[in-house]
Order: structure tokens, then C-alpha cells, then sequence
């Protein structure tokens, strides 16, 4: 994959992950410090605590796909998972923990997740 092609297919997961966490849980403390001290406010403070939180679990994707030294195709499909991951660990805590009880890792985690997820009444993010 050409070093273009993996910065789009990045910066659209990082979209739909901000899309996917929005309503979902509360705010990172870090991005809403950072939209008070530019006193922001009402939806402009929104879209930059959303997009601030995308950023970071992009970032922190790509950080473990560095540690891995997952080299480009092997590297945009870990961080596309590791996006899908930690928009359903944020959007059910409670699956998240039960996930982590039964000690479920890699794709039996991810179905583990939706399938909780869609249990608890609300829907999975794709």
C-alpha cells in the first residue's frame, strides 16, 4: 500500500471512530482542557473534543503498530481494527469489562464486543 493510500484510509478511520464515539461516553479530561483554554464553547467545543479524541486513539493506534513494527498493508489493517476496538470499548464499558473477565483477545474479543454491544440495546459501531 503507497504511503498516500495508508494516510486517507487512516485519517477516514480516525473520522468514523470520532463519529462512533461522540454520544457514546464522556469526554477525554485532556480534550476538554484543551477546549477551555481556547474557550470554546457549544459546537464548535463539540467538534474539537471529537475530533481531539479521534486523534488521540488514532495516534495511540499507530503507536502500538510501531511497537508491533507492523510494516504498511499488515500496519493499516491493525490500526484499522485497533480504531473498530476502542469505539466499541467506549461505546459499552460494561462489555468491555466482561470481555476483559473472560479474558477475550483479537477477533473473539471484536464479536464478543458487537454482540454485547447490540445486547445492551444500542448498536455496535461498524
Amino acid at each position: 500500500m503507497e504511503v498516500a493510500a495508508l494516510g486517507r484510509c487512516l485519517r477516514l478511520a480516525a473520522l468514523l471512530l470520532a463519529a462512533a464515539l461522540a454520544p457514546a461516553h464522556a469526554a477525554d479530561p485532556a480534550c476538554e482542557s484543551s477546549a477551555t483554554q481556547k474557550s470554546l464553547t457549544g459546537s464548535a467545543r463539540a467538534a474539537f473534543v471529537k475530533q481531539c479524541e479521534a486523534d488521540a486513539a488514532l495516534i495511540a493506534c499507530d503507536t502500538q503498530a510501531v511497537d508491533r513494527k507492523l510494516a504498511e498493508t499488515a500496519r493499516g489493517k491493525f490500526i484499522e481494527q485497533c480504531l473498530a476496538d476502542t469505539a466499541l470499548k467506549n461505546a459499552s464499558p460494561a462489555c468491555d469489562a466482561q470481555a476483559t473477565e473472560k479474558k477475550l483477545v483479537g477477533p473473539a474479543r471484536s464479536a464478543f464486543m458487537k454482540k454485547c454491544a447490540a445486547a445492551e440495546g444500542g448498536t455496535a459501531p461498524r
